[in-house]
């Protein structure tokens, strides 16, 4: 099965390149469109734009509550928060464009009691500080992600390996945030922070895998390769299935934390396709070419 294997891969591993190909040209064509009617690259949660978010210590049902307040509050959106243990309902946050003040008020007069510290809590962010805070974070994403490709490169100190692991990181990322969009999902700050985070998960595999192909001497390449795969599979898979685990536990009570793991998830699969088909097959056509 093994020979079989190693068999295809040689004679087509340059043809599988095109699978990759095709996700990023779609991907970015999707992104030009998806700027052209948003105006921007992503979905944004008030803690981007500014605004209000509203929590209310009580049982409300969700839907109810969506139909009587669209109309009165600007951009609404409401997640429900359960018990982790019973699953039952403990809160509702709401989030809203609407400023602090009438938003209580409205609130108030739906409800028909008076909101204060003991059933419910009130954030407002402003637009100014959310909008300076989102360019900050997108900076400190690509200063790590610059200085990523600096330490890659110190560490092979060869152009086209390097490249390839510069190339399968930025395809993680950029798929991960095309598939994030496409699934309509509003990036919080924390959001922006597991994109941050991605950069680490989606290198690991990648040097893990150079190195084993250049520094290791012992073996045929594609002995080497698959080596690499196997030690490369079980850590990915494993990170995969405590992250998916977490999710689960995570949607329960924390947004927030649903929203990292879900990016890390997602990052992580299509950290597979690019570290063992895109980077793979740079590698071995560089090392055919050696």
């Amino acid at each position: 099965m093994k020979e079989k294997i190693i068999k295809f891969h040689d004679k087509y591993y340059k043809h599988l390149l095109l699978i990759p190909l095709a996700i990023l040209a779609f991907s970015s064509i999707y992104l030009f469109f998806f700027y052209q009617q948003h105006g921007d690259f992503i979905y944004k949660d008030i803690s981007l734009t500014g605004g209000t978010s509203i929590t209310l210590y009580d049982k409300i049902d969700k839907g109810v509550l969506i139909k009587e307040l669209s109309g009165k509050l600007e951009e609404i959106s409401i997640r429900e928060i359960y018990d982790l243990i019973s699953g039952e309902q403990k809160a509702l946050i709401i989030e809203t464009k609407t400023d602090a003040g009438p938003a209580k008020t409205i609130l108030e007069d739906y409800l028909g009691y008076e909101l204060n510290e003991s059933n419910s809590s009130f954030e407002f962010t402003g637009a100014s500080l959310s909008e300076s805070f989102y360019r900050q974070l997108i900076l400190a994403v690509l200063v790590a992600f610059f200085f990523m490709a600096i330490v890659v490169f110190i560490l092979f100190r060869t152009f086209v390996p390097s490249l390839a692991v510069i190339v399968s990181a930025f395809a993680d990322i950029f798929m991960t945030l095309i598939l994030v969009d496409i699934l309509g999902m509003k990036l919080s700050s924390a959001g922006i922070v597991a994109f941050l985070m991605l950069i680490g998960y989606s290198v690991d595999t990648d040097i893990l895998l150079t190195t084993r192909v250049l520094k290791r001497t012992e073996g045929t390449l594609n002995s080497r390769i698959f080596g690499a795969f196997k030690t490369g599979i079980t850590m990915t898979t494993t990170s995969m299935l405590a992250i998916l685990f977490a999710l689960v536990v995570a949607r329960s009570f924390s947004p927030i934390l649903t929203q990292i793991f879900s990016i890390l998830a997602i990052g992580l699969g299509f950290d597979l396709l690019n570290t063992w088909i895109t980077n793979v097959s740079i590698l071995k056509w560089y090392a055919g070419k050696k």
